[in-house]
């Protein structure tokens, strides 16, 4: 039987339910692919854990973790196939989620991204490395989650030219707008609403403000596109400054505002940024309500195709950095 032997960088929130996640799936693994799947690290920003013969749920959970083992000393200590970096978002300088991804792909690791700050300023750096050594970068859980996005188009569009992908990327933005319009809540009071509901976080502003949905579309860009975006180089538009009145005037029109992370292909350039739009009655996010997200993809050989929901949790995160675990295992 193999082993493969994983890593998980930030044992916050995300970081714990992966880790129960695939201790729970670890008798499946072995049954499916022949492989045991051990957990051999997990660290948080001052304290870490190694076991290199694998670390079983209660030598984790509640245990006291060892304090400085994490940076630099716990990656001189790591033994891995595949790194999972769930810690927290960078858009200055990427953060640790560089350091521990540069130093994973340069040791032949492969990478699963649930933290977008170092792909977002980095990706095309990260990517290069990964195929100079071998090795995969996987981004389901930094780019929607729950939410099919390159994973969609690399396996169900294979092969096809793609020319256009939208999506609503932002849960919580989508939540606020479809408050704005149909409970007649200005911005505050929607926003308000959702941090009680859990949906937004105290300091929102990473997701009112369009951050969080040029990170994932300058990522799926540059995985899919091969282009070289940063964050920071799109145009970007948030919700923050939607007043009442923009609201009555798309009601009466009968439209719908959407926050809208683009990338197009068109004559050979590519285009790409997040914009408010108002969307009429005949277009698939129309009735994209609540928090939930969507994405349409236009291609050349089989036309509009558009996938629609998924959970905004920290398990349907946890859950789609093992899909791509589990992909991994499949060989794809």
């Amino acid at each position: 039987m193999k082993t493969l032997n994983i890593a998980i960088t930030g044992f916050g929130n995300v970081g714990q339910h992966i880790a129960r996640l695939l201790w729970q799936r670890q008798a499946a693994y072995r049954e499916r692919y022949a492989t045991d799947v051990r957990l051999v690290g997990v660290c948080r920003s001052r304290s870490g854990l190694l076991g290199t013969q694998g670390l079983n749920e209660s030598d984790v959970l509640g245990a006291e973790f060892v304090p400085d083992l994490s940076g630099e000393a716990f990656l001189q200590g790591l033994q891995a196939d595949v790194l999972i970096d769930a810690g927290p978002s960078d858009f200055e300088t990427g953060g640790m989620g560089l350091v521990y991804m540069r130093h994973a792909l340069n040791t032949g690791m492969h990478v699963i991204a649930v933290s977008k700050g170092a792909l977002a300023l980095h990706g095309p750096e990260l990517l290069q490395t990964a195929t100079a050594h071998g090795v995969q970068v996987w981004v389901s859980g930094a780019t929607a989650a729950a939410l099919p996005t390159v994973d969609f188009v690399q396996r169900q569009l294979a092969g096809c030219e793609v020319l256009e992908i939208e999506g609503i990327f932002t849960g919580t933005a989508n939540f606020i707008l479809n408050q704005m319009v149909h409970a007649g809540m200005g911005f505050d009071e929607a926003l308000q609403q959702a941090q009680a509901a859990g949906i937004a976080e105290a300091d929102s502003r990473f997701d009112t403000e369009g951050w969080d949905t040029a990170a994932k579309i300058t990522i799926i860009a540059n995985t899919l596109f091969g282009t070289a975006l940063n964050v920071h180089s799109l145009p970007r538009q948030g919700i923050t400054d939607l007043q009442a009145a923009d609201i009555a005037a798309w009601q009466a029109r009968g439209l719908m505002p959407r926050l809208i992370g683009y990338v197009r292909l068109d004559n050979g350039q590519i285009s790409a940024g997040v914009a408010v739009r108002a969307v009429d009655a005949q277009h698939v996010f129309y009735r994209v309500n609540g928090k939930n997200k969507a994405m349409r993809v236009v291609t050349a050989e089989m036309g509009e195709l558009c996938v629609q929901g998924g959970a905004s949790s920290p398990q349907a995160t946890a859950a789609a950095a093992l899909k791509d675990l589990e992909n991994l295992l499949k060989g794809w």
